[in-house]
């Protein structure tokens, strides 16, 4: 193949959403105003080049909050969190600053309306993950997690009793329609939440990768391992037509074999992936002869969400607002 053949489609929208840039600043801002050490429980969005950054900067991460030290200023993932969690910080006399994504809160507040109105609560989910585990502290007398559509059949609820079903706002499109689908087949009068509980960086991510799949030979997407959404991407990109699709974390984690009779190469990133992690791919494939890049965009982006009201209001007040 002539090397003027060679190109990249680059997705659009890609990298950071709303909800994953104002969990990254907030401890940044954090750490210029409190100054470090600056706990983090668990890791403030699942990306290990953005973790090993703030880590260099102050930022101490931790599992639980008994690890904080009393009286110390501890930030909550954009994952969420159950209540008691909140409840063991205060008893231990924590600064909490609270970075859940406004989206994850909304399906706090629909768990919770749900279970105040004697519904079972279907919830759609990957078991162990922490926005999971976080929506299910919420009622978890009420929810039944539902973990994909092989699931499906192994739920039970009583007679009689109202179902509703919420959603993990990371998960695969295609696979919790049907996921839902499924659970309706199952349970007639199953309930929607208000809106769409999966998050729209995710829907945009992953429409923009089925865009360019089918055009793609291999399709890379730049993520951690543990970012349920970049795993999400590879799926569908594979389900959309891709010849091959990995997960790398690095450019340099790209093995050469890859790109054997290669000619296009499809290129996005995750929700909570840094656009210089995404530069530093399209500068490798360059280096090999993949210099032609056209952009495939699926939608335009351009929500923001402010910061923690807490943190919001101890910058006002040191004059740094």
């Amino acid at each position: 193949m002539s090397e003027s053949r060679r190109r990249v489609l680059l997705a659009s929208p890609r990298g950071y959403c709303a909800g994953v840039d104002r969990a990254v600043v907030t401890v940044e801002k954090a750490l210029e105003l409190y100054g470090p050490p600056v706990y983090v429980r668990k890791q403030i969005v699942h990306n290990r080049h953005v973790v090993e950054t703030l880590e260099a900067r102050g930022a101490v991460f931790v599992e639980e909050t008994d690890e904080v030290p009393e009286g110390a200023t501890v930030v909550f993932s954009a994952h969420g969190v159950a209540p008691s969690v909140h409840e063991e910080a205060a008893a231990r006399g924590l600064r909490t600053i609270d970075a859940t994504c406004p989206l994850v809160t909304k399906v706090h507040h629909e768990a919770r309306r749900f279970a105040a109105e004697g519904y079972q609560i279907l919830l759609v989910g990957h078991e162990g993950h922490e926005e999971v585990v976080g929506t299910s502290g919420e009622a978890p007398e009420h929810i039944t997690l539902v973990d994909g559509p092989d699931h499906v059949a192994d739920v039970e609820v009583g007679d009689g009793r109202p179902v509703a079903w919420l959603s993990q706002t990371t998960l695969s499109v295609d696979e919790t329609k049907e996921t839902v689908e499924q659970l309706r087949r199952r349970f007639p009068l199953l309930v929607d939440p208000p809106s769409d509980d999966i998050c729209y960086a995710t829907q945009n991510r992953q429409e923009a990768v089925k865009l360019m799949a089918a055009e793609s030979d291999l399709v890379i997407v730049v993520g951690s391992r543990n970012s349920s959404n970049s795993v999400r991407l590879v799926e569908v990109a594979l389900a959309a037509g891709a010849s091959a699709a990995h997960l790398v974390d690095y450019a340099r984690e790209i093995d050469p074999t890859w790109l054997e009779g290669v000619t296009t190469i499809g290129v996005t990133s995750g929700a909570s992936v840094p656009e210089i992690l995404v530069r530093e791919v399209l500068d490798w494939l360059a280096d090999v002869g993949f210099t032609d890049v056209e952009e495939v965009e699926a939608a335009e982006e351009h929500l923001l969400f402010a910061l923690p009201p807490e943190l919001r209001r101890d910058l006002r007040a040191a004059g740094r607002s």
